[in-house]
């Protein structure tokens, strides 16, 4: 079903699917930026298409939703644990293809990657993907070299032209809270970036060990993570057990994000820690992005939306990373 709104009857929408749904999609924060006169954009409940941002890319990724910063697995005393309750409504999320994609990644990791995670399945199966046209994307984007600029597994798309709202709704429940007039459109996509990436079909872990180019990033990566918490794909987590000051037998175990580049990420009993260096830690992270990943699911793990270029302190580029390694290995130019 293709129909065309005003904002004012998209809004009028909005507000009946709120009885349902928590709807998240991109929302600006004045000045709570990285630095003190900067925004910030990042995904927030939401109640109007005016509260949405799409003109800026969102500094964080709607992984927030799939995956929180933190969240409580269980609550324990001497005798028992409970697991949190449910959220009883479900999710409406707005985003971008190159996130969309995202979601596969997580889906294979949490949910096919021969356990499902119970967590991560609870929540996954109440949220509902609103796909938000893009025409261009933005300087450091580079979703078209990746292959993730075309949407798929959506239940509604959206174009946003001024006053007025096209949608293309798949899922038979949106259909019935969304009324306009019938117009024929496609869903904008992006055709090509700035950014284009010539990423090898195939790379070798003994190929690329030793190479000079992981040095270069010793001294420039600081091991901050924040490649990684921006990072729409990175999944990985750690947990902690949380002790309340009332009664020391009783607390929560939670489960928080956790950063590869980050230092303590693979210490072990004994003291044994690996990729102490640097550089190490950013062939671990390209490797597994544009290499490992896909040996093992036929696709690449980086769905180029740049967010780790845009976050970094270092100004570290990784899709030139991606060139020079290209460049390297015989298969493109170094830039």
């Amino acid at each position: 079903m293709k129909i065309s709104m005003s904002k004012t009857n998209f809004n009028e929408n909005l507000k009946k699917l709120e009885e349902k749904y928590k709807i998240y999609a991109p929302k600006l924060f004045p000045f709570a930026g990285k630095f003190s006169d900067t925004d910030l954009v990042r995904y927030a409940e939401v109640s109007t298409i005016e509260e949405m941002v799409f003109d800026k890319k969102s500094n964080f990724s709607p992984k927030e939703i799939l995956l929180p910063q933190t969240e409580t697995m269980f609550y324990f005393t001497e005798q028992e644990y409970k697991e949190p309750e449910i959220e009883e409504k479900g999710t409406l999320v707005f985003l971008k293809s190159c996130d969309l994609h995202s979601v596969k990644i997580f889906d294979e990791i949490y949910l096919k990657n021969k356990f499902s995670d119970i967590y991560y399945s609870q929540r996954r199966d109440k949220i509902k993907f609103v796909i938000v046209g893009c025409k261009t994307g933005f300087d450091s984007c580079f979703c078209v070299s990746m292959g993730t600029n075309i949407p798929e597994n959506y239940h509604m798309g959206i174009n946003i032209r001024d006053n007025e709202v096209q949608l293309e709704i798949l899922d038979e429940e949106l259909k019935t809270n969304f009324q306009g007039k019938e117009k024929d459109f496609e869903i904008d996509k992006v055709v090509i970036n700035k950014i284009e990436l010539n990423v090898p079909d195939e790379i070798n872990l003994e190929d690329v060990i030793n190479l000079d180019l992981w040095r270069e990033y010793d001294k420039r990566c600081v091991a901050c993570g924040k490649c990684n918490f921006v990072c729409p794909t990175c999944t990985c987590t750690t947990t902690q057990d949380i002790f309340y000051s009332e009664n020391k037998n009783t607390g929560e175990r939670r489960r928080v994000w956790a950063s590869c580049h980050v230092d303590g990420f693979t210490d072990m009993a004994g003291g044994h820690e690996f990729r102490k260096k640097h550089g190490d830690r950013m062939r671990f992270k390209t490797m597994h992005k544009i290499g490992d990943f896909k040996k093992r699911f036929g696709y690449h793990m980086c769905v180029g939306c740049g967010r780790c270029d845009d976050a970094c302190p270092e100004y570290i580029s990784f899709s030139n990373c991606i060139k020079k390694l290209t460049a390297i290995l015989g298969g493109g130019e170094d830039e």
